[in-house]
């Protein structure tokens, strides 16, 4: 009886070994798939520029790390009305690993009470979003230019081309 007490014991014991020599492996890996927003985190970007159907678009992001960098925090700021008047906070979105679906997740709620979700692919030093709006899928490219620059398009992209593009812009670092 006393052995095979002692026997569960060392395996409890050699378990939590484990865990913790394997814990901060998990969470570094973690973080290494959202390396691709290191470059966005801790800055602020804006663009401008005008939709396909002609309404405006001009938005500020600023990126942040966040739970150990585990996610990602996107405050932005955007028209905040139908007429395109007012201008504040419009979207917080976030990004994060899904270790189980090995895949890189968002959630962006808007100041409309809306929410979209999607996933991210990093290519190189571009990141890449994919969503539904409506029927529709949509693309959304954050082109990397330089440290200072993203070209940023906003589209239908399917086989590896643009089918249709909605917006084209330029991200740019703002000088803080």
């Amino acid at each position: 009886m006393g052995l095979l007490i002692l026997d569960e014991i060392m395996i409890k014991l050699k378990t939590y070994i484990l865990v913790i020599i394997l814990l901060p492996f998990l969470v570094l890996a973690q973080s290494n798939e959202l390396a691709g927003f290191k470059n966005l985190v801790d800055k602020t970007w804006t663009a401008e520029g005008e939709w396909s159907n002609g309404s405006k678009f001009k938005q500020e992001t600023h990126y942040i790390f966040d739970l150990n960098n585990s996610i990602v925090i996107a405050k932005s700021k955007g028209f905040t009305n139908q007429e395109q008047t007012k201008y504040g906070n419009r979207n917080h979105g976030i990004r994060q690993y899904n270790t189980e679906k090995s895949r890189i997740e968002f959630w962006e709620f808007d100041v409309f009470g809306g929410i979209t979700k999607g996933t991210v692919e990093v290519k190189d030093k571009s990141i890449w979003y994919r969503y539904k709006y409506g029927e529709t899928t949509v693309t959304d490219c954050w082109e990397y230019v330089n440290d200072t620059t993203y070209k940023f398009t906003v589209g239908s992209y399917k086989e590896g081309k643009w089918e249709s593009i909605y917006l084209q812009t330029e991200f740019k670092l703002k000088n803080e």
